[in-house]
């Protein structure tokens, strides 16, 4: 997330400089419509304003730590021309970001632990208030895993329901067992690092589809997956796993959820891209980022999430604030990774597999959310593109995409061996 810091900020923001994540990312253009612009954040004693310039639809907050911040998350605001004056208060200070086209999320640095406490809209949705409560650094840790503080809208804000015409009763699913994790192949060496590769959708999601040949993202996304494993098993240093072998549907948290269960040292996701300008080609890496870097980004992390609630059951609600916590708190390292095997990839891969200028690219892709394995996300070209397709579905373009894959895993991990056998010499 690209952050706006007002003037008096900044010296704080280099003292903290080595506690904060490292987020990439271009805050999105303001939407169009009546949408809130960030105007301010009043401090008042014990009582926190943020001020809009037009109507929110609504808000939440959480509390976040090392360093310890609120986050408020604000449904239909843009970010704006912020201001704020630091006092002696609680808050020391403030930033804002665009979390999504119509979400602007503002960030309060905290001079000292506390808690939020009596949310609310005022009733005319243009601004919300919340008081903060001083409290021991382990209250504030407590309070830092119980998830979100929902702000309370007056009455006659709420939406008015719509006369129903119909309704639908649907049996809930029983909660699944888990799923059994895949065969690990290549080397017997339980030292050697293990690469977890995911073929993207499959089963009941074939992903996205040609409309002129009818080639489906699903089938040569594992095509590439099971190229990919045998080159990688061919050259004998590192092991292997498939999250799918066949044509089966996981579920966005099993792909990561198999990889973390097997102790993955690396996480590749494969998927082809689709755009409506059939002229669109070129493969792209994606890394995490708390927000999309771009509108292509945030349409991809929409598309992609979305495999979520297929089977009817939307695992996204309970997972976000856990998810954004563990982002904040601890993934700091495999993001850094993540990003220079994205750089990597393309470098050893661009000899076999035509990229695009913006190569690299950061969403909040649900895929790559695993807070302790670097994880990538590679689109390995435009399905809805007449060459790239062809490329795709072809034996000779997935072994090519394959051999660039892995010349990549090899040098990033040659490079980490290296680099602890420095440390261990130093």
């Amino acid at each position: 997330m690209k952050f706006g810091w007002t003037a008096d900020a900044r010296a704080l923001h280099k003292q903290r400089m080595f506690h904060s994540l490292a987020l990439a990312g271009i805050a999105f253009a303001a939407a169009p419509g009546s949408a809130g612009g960030i105007a301010g954040v009043d401090v008042q004693d014990d009582r926190v304003v943020v001020r809009f310039d037009d109507r929110v639809a609504g808000a939440s907050a959480f509390l976040l730590d090392a360093p310890r911040r609120i986050a408020l998350d604000i449904d239909g605001a843009q970010m704006g021309n912020l201001r704020f004056a630091p006092g002696r208060g609680s808050i020391a200070a403030v930033r804002q970001g665009q979390l999504s086209g119509d979400t602007a999320r503002v960030v309060l640095d905290l001079a000292a632990p506390a808690t939020l406490g009596d949310p609310q809209i005022a009733a005319d949705g243009k601004s919300l208030s919340f008081s903060l409560q001083t409290v021991t650094d382990a209250r504030f840790k407590s309070a830092v895993g119980k998830g979100r503080t929902r702000f309370d809208a007056p009455a006659d804000m709420a939406a008015r329901p719509q006369k129903r015409l119909h309704s639908i009763t649907v049996p809930i699913p029983s909660v699944a067992r888990g799923v059994a994790l895949p065969a690990v192949e290549g080397v017997a060496d339980g030292a050697r690092p293990l690469v977890v590769i995911d073929a993207g959708h499959g089963g009941h999601d074939p992903g996205a589809i040609n409309k002129e040949n009818g080639k489906r993202e699903k089938d040569v996304t594992l095509a590439i997956a099971q190229s990919i494993r045998d080159a990688l098993v061919k050259s004998g240093r590192v092991r292997v796993a498939l999250t799918r072998d066949d044509d089966k549907y996981l579920v966005l948290q099993e792909r990561y959820g198999i990889a973390r269960k097997l102790g993955a040292d690396l996480f590749i996701s494969i998927h082809a891209d689709a755009a409506e300008n059939a002229e669109a080609r070129g493969a792209t890496v994606y890394t995490l980022s708390e927000t999309a870097s771009d509108r292509e980004a945030a349409r991809l992390a929409a598309r992609e999430n979305k495999a979520d609630i297929i089977n009817g059951v939307n695992l996204g609600g309970q997972s976000g604030d856990v998810s954004s916590i563990l982002i904040d708190l601890t993934q700091r390292e495999s993001m850094n990774i993540s990003a220079s095997f994205a750089r990597l990839l393309q470098r050893e891969a661009a000899p076999f597999v035509p990229f695009r200028s913006t190569y690299h690219r950061f969403a909040s892709l649900m895929v790559l959310k695993a807070p302790d394995t670097p994880s990538v996300l590679f689109e390995t070209g435009y399905i809805s593109n007449e060459a790239d397709a062809a490329f795709l579905a072809s034996r000779e373009g997935q072994q090519k995409i394959a051999r660039g894959v892995a010349r990549a895993v090899e040098v990033h991990f040659a490079r980490k061996l290296a680099m602890r056998g420095d440390a261990a010499g130093g």
